[in-house]
């Protein structure tokens, strides 16, 4: 029996796409992160980078902790801050969706938004300051390893568990780099012939979730040689694909899952054979304000 909120962390349900792969030869599964707790597949990062850090003593209930999100980590931060007693702020763009800045208040974190034209390379820059000026400490997501081993630990052995072995494929969208870095290192492990396909949006897409950084910007903890393909998605389609996911599969979720789709579709369509398991990273409730839904 769980023992607290934080037992329940990972462990995520497992799901054969019925409606909208067309090819009867391949199976696609939908894992379901949005059953985890704070609602997203960040939790298992954010558990892993707060929980890690406060046993190392980088960490302790004095630190001022800050970090830059554009939502589901800040969510996922601010909820296990508030278990663990740790002081939290969160940055992110003016933009973001209101569900998401008066969730992360709701657990007590303080939330400072930025200017949108900046997007959340501004949000870094402006915790990078708070660092260097303010004596906060910086999670730091995007360079921090207790992010991708948090899947490597989790994600990866659930995913190989739940197909007992038939993995074929993994498509993940990319943003931190984290979900993908981490489940690629153990799928590897388990089969080197698995192959890895990260997700990024086209020149001019704006997905919440997914990124094609600047090189100033590449996350440290992203290693190419771990991700075989990437596939691109535009806006529309990945808003399209969260819409159909919600009407024809009855699993209500964000943007960036629509392209994780998406592309995870547009590859099942390339295939004789195979096991897919494509990244459902979050719920759709977080996007009601947008016009997503609407």
């Amino acid at each position: 029996m769980p023992k607290s909120i934080l037992d329940l962390i990972g462990n995520t349900p497992l799901v054969e796409s019925r409606t909208l792969n067309q090819n009867k030869n391949v199976k696609l599964f939908f894992k379901l992160e949005g059953h985890n707790p704070g609602g997203s597949v960040k939790d298992r990062a954010a558990y892993n980078m707060l929980k890690s850090g406060l046993e190392r003593g980088d960490l302790d209930r004095n630190s001022k902790l800050i970090e830059a999100t554009s939502g589901n980590t800040g969510i996922a931060l601010a909820m296990i801050a508030s278990i663990y007693g740790l002081t939290m702020e969160l940055v992110m763009p003016e933009n973001a969706t209101k569900e998401r800045v008066q969730t992360m208040r709701a657990f007590g974190a303080k939330v400072t938004l930025t200017s949108s034209d900046v997007g959340i390379e501004g949000a870094r820059d402006y915790a990078e300051s708070k660092v260097k000026n303010d004596g906060f400490i910086m999670i730091n997501q995007f360079a921090n390893d207790d992010n991708w081993k948090a899947h490597y630990n989790t994600t990866g052995p659930e995913i190989w568990k739940d197909t007992e072995g038939e993995i074929t494929h993994f498509v993940s969208s990319m943003g931190t780099t984290g979900t993908i870095m981490g489940t690629s290192t153990f799928l590897k492990e388990k089969n080197p012939d698995v192959q890895i396909v990260g997700v990024q949006p086209t020149d001019g897409s704006s997905i919440p979730g997914i990124r094609k950084w600047p090189e100033a910007y590449l996350p440290k903890i992203f290693n190419p040689n771990k991700v075989d393909s990437i596939l691109e998605v535009s806006q529309e389609q990945a808003a399209d694909m969260a819409r159909k996911l919600a009407m024809e599969e009855g699993i209500f979720s964000g943007m960036s899952s629509g392209g994780a789709v998406t592309a995870a579709l547009r590859l099942a369509d390339t295939l004789e054979s195979g096991t897919i398991v494509c990244i459902i990273c979050d719920r759709g409730d977080r996007y009601l304000s947008s016009d997503l839904f609407g």
